[in-house]
């Protein structure tokens, strides 16, 4: 299967500490793929390198062919990246559906994005809360319409950090379901979690940072069986993982 997106030797020092270090790592296209790791595995210097937050040290990172190292995060969006951060980045000021147009409007025609705010509400389950002040919505909500906003453009890679931070047993159920929605649309998405259960909902590969290297690598019943994986969280038991 083609690799969406890769690193070779990707590489990160910030001073004397090697917080990413010599990794090799691809998504194949067209899965979900989760990244997990204990505190300090290098999950959050990884999400930065890919999007272009920070540079590598050594290394490069190739997207659909080609080598975006030395891309901005601009550029990289409209090569097909979209980046759903952990805190959501929308416009609390302004409605619900005013938020979905912003994401649209440059890139399609007013009649094209009407239509496509219309799915995309219906999509998050937010064509109620249209023309409520997106500040105002619950916090699941919030991370609905940013996830709602990152879709838009139908990017051939999303990336989501921790889209569960601060959700209900229900509310991250139903963020999965979302996320199976859109991988059965074809779309590939790349998720940094730490809640196993999201991540037995959704994926279909799993990457294990420690140290800053890759650790281990597999499906979801690999890694939750792999003794060495269940070690690295500090004894946590195998229910945890």
């Amino acid at each position: 299967m083609a690799k969406l997106l890769e690193t070779h030797g990707l590489t990160k020092r910030f001073g004397g500490v090697t917080a990413i270090d010599n990794l090799d790592f691809g998504v194949d296209e067209g899965g979900v793929h989760c990244l997990i790791g204990p505190n300090g595995a290098g999950k959050s210097t990884l999400f930065k390198l890919i999007v272009g937050r920070i540079t590598p040290t050594e290394g490069s990172i190739w997207f659909r062919g080609r080598d975006i190292t030395g891309l901005p995060t601009s550029e990289r969006i409209r090569g097909g990246l979209s980046i759903k951060m952990q805190v959501p980045g929308i416009f609390p000021e302004l409605p619900v559906a005013q938020n979905l147009t912003i994401a649209l409007q440059r890139h399609h025609s007013r009649a094209k994005t009407r239509q496509e705010v219309e799915r995309l509400l219906d999509f998050a389950d937010l064509t109620s809360n249209a023309t409520k002040l997106a500040g105002q919505l619950a916090h699941g909500q919030k991370q609905w319409l940013e996830i709602a906003m990152a879709i838009g453009l139908n990017p051939a890679l999303l990336f989501l950090d921790e889209p569960t931070a601060g959700l209900s047993p229900e509310e991250t159920f139903k963020t999965g379901e979302m996320v199976l929605a859109l991988q059965r649309e074809g779309m590939t998405i790349l998720v940094v979690e730490h809640d196993m259960a999201f991540v037995r909902q959704i994926a279909e590969q799993v990457t294990v940072l420690h140290f800053g290297r890759l650790f281990a690598e597999g499906s979801i019943d690999e890694i939750t069986a792999n003794e060495q994986v269940q070690a690295i969280y500090l004894g946590e038991s195998h229910d945890a993982i």
